[in-house]
């Protein structure tokens, strides 16, 4: 993204008058160290949930599905 452009682009987004493509997000998601699906969190809640996961290796991703997998089970019993 062009420096002089951005940030009248940014104030465009805020306002919501215009929607970044999907490229643009990845690289806003890249420069604020976020995970791209940050960015459709309906709350704050989600948006901490996904940016503690992204940060997460493959094999902790891995173990804290079947952790919830077994909660889940748990609570359907």
């Amino acid at each position: 993204m062009d420096e002089s452009s951005a940030s009248g682009r940014m104030n465009h987004y805020e306002k919501g008058r215009h929607t970044p493509d999907i490229s643009t997000l990845k690289k806003m998601a890249e420069a604020l160290g976020v995970p791209l699906n940050y960015f459709f969190c309906e709350d704050d809640a989600s948006a901490e949930l996904a940016c503690l996961i992204g940060k997460m290796s493959g094999s902790e991703k891995k173990k804290l599905i079947e952790s919830l997998k077994s909660c889940s089970d748990e609570e359907s019993e």
